[in-house]
């Protein structure tokens, strides 16, 4: 297979036999280089389609994983697109729309509207090995956006009403943080052509916090396509997307963090609840619960979305996609 294709390679090469090629595109990778080219013996299976006709989609595009990062998984993993911390955020994604269908329904809302979570192929960018350039190297947010849309666009999967997530690996990027999505393709529905794509750090997620914060980052970064400003002030008075979320205390030291508040919830330092704190707009006064940090030293995490968030959520499906 050519060098740059984002298909998985099927070839018979054994694991161990890995070049030095391979291996500077594993360091590459681990620190947020354009990525490289397939998985050493990759053949998973790369699209399932779980709608059938659906008329929302949500497409899962893993990305690049050093080669160290598949060995925590087992050496079985080597031959895998998925490994278990894409699995898990993807199996998050599809829960957290399960439960905005079901609070949709109690209440005869959205019954004739299926969402499709789907695994998308590979997402892999041409070589960059000759620049060394600071965004070859440490891609911003907005620069990695681009790319991500450059190889959709390439791959013909702009379809008009899906959100595309790209399942990056880079722990040390400070420049893309945790992940995030940009205007003009940040909301599905709206947009250049209607399709939003957002992208989701999970080698941050994993390397600096934890597989909670990884499900729930996926969560977060994926439903954020899904919310508009003026609905998101609707429902909760005031247009930042993360006032949606709770922080309550399930113990007197302990405080538990729903998906959209992730990062956002603790006071703005290192080390409060996620090892990184969110940059974007908040305002912990305006959550729709927040229990406050004062003695807090026990952070958790649930997958379980607010009843703000699927309120908000169901709205925007509402407008934007039933006649």
């Amino acid at each position: 297979m050519a060098p740059g294709s984002d298909e998985s390679s099927s070839n018979s090469r054994s694991w161990w036999h890995v070049s030095r090629r391979e291996a500077l595109r594993d360091i590459c990778a681990a620190v947020g280089g354009a990525a490289l080219v397939s998985p050493v013996g990759a053949s998973e299976t790369t699209a399932v389609d779980h709608g059938g006709d659906a008329a929302v989609r949500v497409r899962v595009h893993p990305g690049a994983v050093p080669l160290q990062a598949r060995l925590g998984d087992g050496l079985d993993a080597l031959r895998r697109n998925w490994p278990a911390p894409f699995r898990d955020a993807l199996a998050a994604i599809e829960a957290a729309f399960d439960q905005v269908l079901a609070y949709a329904r109690e209440q005869s809302r959205l019954e004739s509207l299926e969402i499709a979570v789907e695994r998308g192929r590979p997402v892999r960018f041409p070589p960059s090995m000759r620049s060394l350039s600071p965004n070859a190297v440490l891609p911003s947010l907005e620069s990695l956006l681009d790319r991500f849309r450059e190889r959709l666009r390439t791959h013909d999967v702009l379809a008009g009403d899906t959100c595309h997530v790209l399942l990056h690996w880079s722990p040390l990027n400070y420049r893309v943080g945790y992940g995030g999505t940009l205007s003009p393709n940040s909301l599905v529905g709206a947009g250049d052509d209607g399709d939003a794509q957002t992208v989701v750090n999970v080698g941050a997620t994993e390397r600096w916090d934890s597989r909670a914060v990884t499900q729930n980052m996926a969560i977060h970064e994926t439903v954020h396509t899904f919310l508009s400003e003026p609905i998101v002030e609707e429902v909760v008075g005031t247009r930042c997307e993360h006032a949606l979320g709770t922080a309550i205390r399930t113990a007197p030291t302990t405080l538990e963090i729903s998906p959209i508040a992730t990062a956002y919830a603790g006071p703005d330092r290192i080390g409060a609840g996620t090892r990184f704190q969110g940059t974007g707009c908040y305002d912990h006064d305006r959550f729709s619960r927040h229990d406050g940090t004062d003695g807090i030293d026990t952070w958790t995490y649930t997958t379980a979305l607010s009843d703000a968030t699927c309120e908000a959520i169901t709205r925007t499906l509402e407008r934007r996609f039933e006649a």
